[in-house]
């Protein structure tokens, strides 16, 4: 069975190209998504990832559609593979269902790797810097700055796991929510009004 998925952004039109594309594949069910907002829900993937059996295989129409990031399509993909699922891309022309598109695969699980190893890399560059210079003196126990700053920032690719996001860092996933729900906290008042605490009285004539 062949399971195609389309996915369009709000500004995007392309819904109908992706479709018919996926009809002319053979699709027997179509499953979509139309991203709004900053966090991306996807009920149209979920649906479509629980349709898929051990022998069908999930068609998109370009590999973009699947994930918004390396390690997310990679990942993904490799869950379908684990369950014997197979994955084919229309526009690139992959199927990992053959030897082909399986060595195609296989370049990009080692792109993905190469991305976190790279990332990794810099994040504990970045802290053996920091402490060469003497920098953490002074911040509460426990709390790495530079760390946290990767974490936040890495946080705001919604395509990237949080488990991936600790292997870069060299955090747990504790130490990951704490940083991240500190930066989602508003900010606090630091400054009173200006006529705080006055009592307020009429001019006198």
């Amino acid at each position: 069975m062949l399971v195609g998925y389309a996915r369009v952004s709000t500004n995007d039109q392309h819904l109908d190209l992706q479709q018919d594309a996926l009809r002319a594949a053979q699709c027997d069910d179509i499953y979509t998504d139309t991203a709004s907002g900053a966090k991306m829900q996807r009920p149209g993937l979920t649906d479509a990832l629980k349709q898929c059996r051990s022998g069908d295989t999930l068609v998109v129409w370009k590999l973009d559609r699947l994930g918004r990031s390396l390690p997310h399509l990679v990942e993904t993909v490799r869950d379908l593979v684990a369950r014997g699922v197979g994955f084919k891309s229309l526009q690139e022309n992959i199927d990992t269902t053959t030897s082909g598109g399986k060595l195609i695969f296989h370049i990009f699980a080692s792109l993905a790797e190469f991305e976190r190893d790279i990332i990794r890399e810099r994040t504990h560059a970045g802290l053996s810097a920091a402490r060469a210079r003497g920098r953490n003196g002074g911040r509460p126990a426990g709390v790495d700055e530079r760390k946290k700053k990767a974490a936040i920032a890495l946080s705001r690719d919604k395509e990237r796991s949080v488990k991936d996001i600790c292997e870069i860092v060299g955090i747990s996933r504790n130490t990951y929510y704490k940083y991240t729900r500190a930066e989602d906290k508003p900010a606090a008042a630091s400054k009173k009004p200006k006529n705080a605490g006055k009592l307020a009285t009429g001019d006198k004539a």
